[in-house]
């Protein structure tokens, strides 16, 4: 990244495998996961102001927690290549050290709120905050013995079939609901309803396109960068970039070739009906009614 800046992924690594992993005399799995923008990859030199430095998870069975914690905090250098190994930390509220050591189902359960291991119904995974799946699946693991952390992210890589259907299905009934009102607000001359809509769109248009990829979102700050890591956005970028721009009858051209678009990418997945994507009138279904669409 220049600058002599070593993203924190890396930095974790090489801080366990050489700081950490020689204080472990037991079984364990070793990562960097959870919160924190080094864990999606997207950490710049602006992160090293809050929550940054060398820090790795260290998970085990819970009957060698307690040891380890003590090596670690006998045994840990006070840097690192440079960097402090204690630094302040928000959620202890004072100067500490970041190697978290802790049972491998009580760290889950913490990220989670739940266990996948004992199985998620269709009301668990549609409740499950997309930047939550991304604290388990997205990240590095450096080290797991037994597996258990590995076959933790391989069962939340990605949503069941069914749900994954119909999370699609509930964002093309979204934008059939709000495209036709950005119709009516351009008919009348509604140019800030027209923008609202439009980044509404857009927002929805997005999102279909990491369900499509079998990807899931970040929150807000990372949604626009991780998006631009998508198959998806070499076509969709422009065009969404386009009608945000607020430049008519262009926004209106580039958005409706990015909904037909995306239309067409669903039916190439083949998990539903192929339907011939279309812009046409839309039917108020009363008095006879049209209006644009």
């Amino acid at each position: 990244m220049g600058d002599g800046f070593v993203p924190g992924l890396d930095l974790a690594e090489a801080f366990y495998h050489r700081a950490v992993a020689p204080l472990i005399e037991v079984p364990h799995a070793a990562c960097l996961l959870g919160e924190g923008s080094e864990v999606l990859g997207f950490d710049t030199p602006r992160s090293q102001d809050h929550e940054w430095g060398p820090q790795v998870q260290i998970l085990l069975k819970p009957e060698h927690v307690e040891a380890v914690q003590s090596r670690v905090r006998k045994g840990l250098p006070p840097d690192f290549d440079g960097f402090a190994t204690a630094w302040y930390s928000l959620a202890a509220g004072t100067v500490t050290h970041h190697v978290r050591v802790m049972p491998l189902t009580d760290w889950i359960v913490q990220v989670l709120g739940l266990d996948p291991r004992g199985g998620m119904d269709s009301a668990a995974w549609l409740g499950m905050p997309q930047q939550r799946l991304l604290h388990l699946t997205a990240g590095r693991v450096f080290r797991d013995d037994d597996g258990e952390l590995t076959r933790v992210r391989r069962l939340l890589a990605w949503y069941p079939g069914d749900v994954w259907a119909w999370l699609m299905l509930s964002g093309w009934h979204l934008i059939g609901n709000t495209e036709p009102l950005r119709g009516r607000c351009v008919e009348t001359g509604d140019m800030i309803g027209v923008r609202l809509l439009t980044a509404k769109l857009c927002r929805l248009a997005m999102e279909l396109a990491f369900l499509q990829e079998r990807r899931y979102w970040p929150y807000d700050k990372w949604f626009g960068a991780a998006f631009g890591r998508l198959a998806a956005s070499t076509v969709l970028s422009p065009l969404v970039e386009t009608a945000l721009s607020g430049a008519e009858p262009q926004a209106t051209a580039a958005l409706r070739e990015a909904l037909l678009w995306l239309g067409g990418r669903h039916n190439d997945l083949g998990i539903t009906a192929a339907v011939r994507p279309a812009y046409g009138p839309f039917e108020v279904g009363i008095n006879g009614g049209a209006t644009a669409g």
